[in-house]
């Protein structure tokens, strides 16, 4: 085997690199299930000892976590007294729930990847699905608390704007609204909380997941104003909706055209279907990139073993583009598609009779 001796050690120091990354995975999600970010958030200056005391917890592991948090740049570390600093920015990041930057729900998410290794390990050898029940606590709570951050920066003040017609629909009395694939409920209840007149009712096929969001819902005071109810986006109740939408599951689906097909059946005849799904080009090699390097991970560990446990099997993936989402769209009977907005992250779509 002949080989360029250069190309592997540069090679070699990217991966120094990727292993501090994965390294640090669970480090964060420790920070966080601690309560270490909290404890140093706008405290200036810290020792080991200090944040220590100010979290709860033994100093010696506390002092270990610290150091590593300096080594990979997240803390502030002064040699002369020995303390280490959470800087405002980070905090923004790892200790504020409410950022659209927050970054510990992503960690939770990592630890589910790492659990489904075994039913990975299978699936890739027979072909058969591994379906979104089959996966790890992890995972739920992870992906309310990666994706909200994101809904509460964007669906309310521009995503629904973006959208025609529907915040007035919305914003009048008596609007009916399905939240199709709500997960613990992070979209339904933000969009309940900012259109008090409509109703709204979320779905899911998991039943784990429709407990907790009715859970959030009554701690976010709109209990009285969402129902939360256990059903697959093919078999969901309802007629006359004015608004149906799927929050980044979409693509998850087995049958994506069957599900397109009943939202159609389910709404007015003026209604609308937002779907937002995560961001992707509709070429592979334009998604060779840092964000389709993540969605395709994630699609790979999650999203394509989830459509391939159902009926249908299409798994269009996480980076379907929207070239293969406006075909399932149209097949499913809708006339009119159009791309509402966009972020780095997401894209937003609007489907219509």
């Amino acid at each position: 085997m002949h080989y360029d001796e250069q190309k592997v050690e540069d090679f070699m120091a990217r991966m120094v690199g990727e292993f501090g990354a994965v390294a640090s995975a669970p480090l964060i999600a420790l920070g966080d299930r601690l309560g270490l970010y909290k404890a140093m958030s706008e405290r200036g200056w810290m020792t080991s000892e200090q944040v220590a005391e100010r979290a709860g917890l033994a100093e010696r592991y506390v002092r270990e976590w610290l150091a590593a948090q300096a080594a990979s740049g997240f803390l502030s570390y002064d040699a002369a007294s020995a303390r280490y600093q959470l800087e405002n920015e980070m905090a923004r990041c790892f200790a504020d729930e409410s950022s659209p930057t927050f970054i510990p729900g992503f960690c939770d998410c990592a630890e589910a990847m790492f659990r489904a290794l075994p039913k990975l390990e299978a699936a890739f050898r027979t072909g058969l699905g591994v379906g979104w029940h089959q996966h790890h606590p992890s995972l739920f709570k992870g992906t309310e608390r990666f994706f909200r951050p994101g809904y509460a920066a964007h669906l309310v003040n521009e995503w629904i704007p973006a959208l025609e017609g529907v915040e007035a629909i919305l914003k009048g009395h008596g609007a009916k609204v399905a939240d199709v694939g709500c997960g613990h409920g992070a979209s339904t209840i933000l969009m309940a909380q900012a259109f008090p007149d409509a109703t709204f009712v979320g779905f899911d096929y998991h039943e784990p997941s429709i407990q907790r969001a009715r859970e959030c819902a009554r701690e976010a005071g709109v209990g009285d104003r969402i129902s939360f109810e256990v059903a697959s986006a093919q078999q969901y109740p309802g007629t006359d909706y004015d608004l149906v939408a799927f929050f980044d599951c979409l693509h998850d689906m087995g049958d994506p055209t069957s599900a397109a097909a009943h939202v159609l059946q389910s709404l007015k005849p003026d209604g609308s279907w937002m779907i937002v799904e995560p961001f992707a080009h509709d070429r592979l090699e334009d998604n060779l990139n840092p964000v389709g390097r993540v969605f395709y991970s994630g699609s790979t560990m999650f999203c394509t073993g989830a459509s391939l446990a159902q009926e249908g099997r299409r798994a269009l993936g996480a980076q379907a583009g929207e070239a293969r989402l406006r075909e399932v769209v149209s097949a499913g009977g809708f006339t009119r598609f159009r791309r509402a907005t966009q972020t780095p992250f997401n894209l937003i779509f609007q489907a219509q009779a």
